[in-house]
């Protein structure tokens, strides 16, 4: 989230869109409310556009950026930590272990602006470790935060929104317009929060994705024809109504479904 000033041009193949509008910023701001000594790590900083406003209420930032030039100017700040590296490729677990130096490890509030092209594995990404989180403010796709936060028997309701909403309770904050990114997307944009819950139901998120994904591999069908025959196969002899379509099913009863096929 930074501005594009003219020694910088925004390279499309890190899906650079600068965000430009201080009206934005200030509300991205306040939506997070940063304290200081909090251990916070922004993803895609910048030119540090909403770094700056972060960086003097916290004290100390991490910010981990992929674009090499990006991140020469950012070391210049005297209080931020870089990572120069792919966010996908970052072991989030383990940062949250350094950053709390030897003590106990502080929970990650995790800031940035998505590209839209990693947008959905890193989110898949961050399930594997939020038990070291404690919140998540992104900037996404507005058709993304949508499925996100859908809610079931809507046509945005799917994988995704099963998937994230078992593990975190999540929330639509602000839409944005392209107008405030230069250079302009061409979709409409979101904040989006993610705070973990704080007694999800315990059970194995893989065998969890692959009920999701065969029963939404054909939305339009009832799950008879998808989950159903997939449950025969493996031999379930418990209940589930099968006579709905994938969009009219609660989270709840997929998870419920995962746990006991697990035992």
């Amino acid at each position: 989230m930074a501005a594009a000033p003219d020694s910088h041009v925004a390279r499309k193949r890190f899906g650079q869109h600068f965000l430009t509008d201080p009206a934005v910023v200030d509300a991205i701001v306040r939506a997070i409310a940063p304290r200081a000594g909090q251990a916070m790590v922004e993803i895609g900083p910048g030119l540090a556009v909403l770094t700056q406003p972060l960086v003097e209420r916290l004290g100390r930032l991490t910010v981990i950026e992929i674009d090499r030039d990006l991140a020469r100017r950012l070391r210049a700040h005297p209080q931020l930590s870089v990572i120069e590296a792919d966010v996908l490729e970052v072991d989030f677990a383990r940062l949250a272990r350094d950053l709390a130096g030897g003590g106990e490890v502080a929970p990650l509030r995790i800031v940035g602006n998505l590209p839209y092209n990693i947008s959905t594995p890193l989110l898949f990404r961050l399930l594997d470790c939020v038990d070291v989180v404690e919140d998540q403010h992104f900037m996404l796709q507005q058709e993304v935060v949508d499925r996100i936060v859908a809610q079931p028997a809507t046509a945005s309701y799917g994988r995704l929104s099963v998937m994230l909403q078992w593990r975190y309770e999540t929330e639509s904050l602000l839409s944005v317009p392209p107008s405030a990114f230069d250079p302009p997307p061409k979709v409409r944009s979101a904040v989006l929060r993610m705070v973990p819950r704080t007694a999800p139901a315990p059970l194995d998120a893989g065998l969890l994705r692959e009920v999701v994904r065969i029963a939404f591999s054909q939305r339009r069908k009832l799950l008879r024809h998808t989950l159903g025959r997939w449950l025969a196969e493996r031999g379930f002899a418990g209940t589930f109504d099968v006579q709905r379509r994938a969009e009219e099913v609660p989270v709840a009863d997929y998870v419920a479904l995962a746990r006991a096929l697990a035992e």
